[in-house]
């Protein structure tokens, strides 16, 4: 987006915003399509838990994306937005039985993590397909917070499992239609990827009813200048010749599939806010704007890095600031980071904003969740409207206390 488009939303919507570039999001999709066109039947489903507002979930309809949901309440959303019920996985963690029960109702494909739901799962409907989760026990991803394939992960079912897994299938005499794997975020080593998806590949062997081999997703993307990033091109050129191999032997077809958040619309994310002041102390020079954790988290919570730039004066000579925000605890967005020179009032822009932010804001201070915006056909559309102080307290009870 150019600079303009984006100064023109905080004069018409205020700050702080996000706002999404949906050109940015079908350039993302078009290049994993691409990464395996030799492919005949690809499955990509969005990760609706990355940024999950309607008009989003829209917009990947429109791409022939399918949905990768973890709740039930991430399903309704999918159906509202207009997908079909099959076009949607359902892959929860440590949720009741009562939910998975309720989200196979809808048609929707389960995928199953644990093998007492399975069990219960199996026993009381073995028509019904169900995909596993395999913890194929490789950590692919960049830290220990966002990779869950290690061997003590909360997520899926041990690979050393799989006998048990196998009996509970042959006894129910129930029906397993897909396996699933996830190792974690931000992969950069595709022979560790590839590793994996060769325990994947055997442990389909055991199945001979699947109609989709999913490998959940993970993809890095740049967060600034040199930045490394996963190479989907060489995963989609040696991950296609692997799994022609595996159809091969398997002997009929089988999809694959991918279940890409971040990849998709991290980098078609700004997060724009305003300079409240600035403070010096001895050493550091503050830019606090009228943001915090509340609305932007990940660096805090996940020690990650957000490039930050002033689009007031985008020429001006750089110095050394540490951004900071408004609320009532340490949320330093970037500790002395060299940004163009800030003064009051100036747009402070953090980039890649789409994945995993406005999904985690909150209300913390009693703060207000801002607006989001897309951009769209090259024009500013408002999806989701700034809170006001009623949205804070209309479902809070006041009762009489004298």
């Amino acid at each position: 987006m150019k600079r303009k488009d984006l100064l023109n939303i905080t004069k018409k919507f205020g700050t702080p915003v996000y706002v999404y570039d949906s050109n940015k999001i079908t350039s993302q999709f078009n290049r994993l399509k691409r990464a395996f066109n030799e492919i005949s039947d690809l499955r990509i489903h969005y990760a609706v838990k990355a940024l999950s507002n309607i008009s989003i979930l829209k917009l990947m309809r429109k791409l022939n994306a399918g949905l990768d949901t973890v709740s039930i309440q991430e399903v309704e959303l999918g159906l509202i937005a207009g997908f079909e019920a099959k076009k949607i996985i359902y892959t929860p963690n440590g949720v009741s039985f009562n939910e998975i029960e309720r989200v196979s109702k809808m048609g929707v494909q389960i995928n199953i993590d644990n093998l007492s739901l399975l069990e219960q799962f199996g026993s009381k409907y073995p028509k019904t397909p169900v995909c596993v989760r395999i913890n194929p026990h490789v950590m692919a991803g960049g830290n220990s917070n966002i990779s869950v394939g290690h061997i003590d992960s909360k997520f899926g079912i041990s690979i050393h499992q799989i006998p048990l897994l196998k009996r509970i299938v042959e006894n129910t005499k129930m029906c397993v239609n897909g396996i699933h794997m996830h190792t974690g975020s931000d992969i950069l080593d595709i022979e560790v990827f590839l590793y994996a998806s060769e325990i994947l590949f055997t442990n389909a062997m055991h199945f001979k009813d699947l109609e989709f081999i999913d490998f959940g997703s993970g993809f890095k993307v740049p967060y600034k200048k040199g930045d490394k990033e996963t190479n989907i091109e060489e995963l989609g050129e040696k991950l296609t010749i692997r799994f022609k191999k595996f159809l091969k032997n398997y002997g009929k077809n089988v999809q694959l599939a991918f279940e890409p958040g971040k990849f998709l619309v991290s980098e078609a994310g700004y997060f724009l806010t305003s300079v409240n002041s600035l403070k010096q102390t001895t050493s550091t020079v503050f830019a606090q704007v009228n943001s915090g954790f509340n609305h932007f988290i990940r660096p805090m919570f996940y020690n990650s890095f957000h490039e930050i730039y002033n689009l007031s004066n985008n020429m001006g000579k750089k110095r050394f600031y540490s951004v900071v925000g408004y609320i009532c605890e340490t949320d330093t967005f970037g500790n002395n980071r060299e940004i163009e020179e800030i003064s009051d009032g100036d747009i402070l822009v953090f980039k890649n904003a789409g994945a995993y932010c406005f999904s985690m804001a909150n209300n913390y201070n009693s703060r207000l969740k801002p607006a989001e915006v897309l951009w769209y056909n090259g024009k500013a559309n408002l999806i989701r409207e700034k809170e006001n102080f009623e949205d804070i307290i209309n479902k809070q009870i006041q009762i009489n206390i004298e």
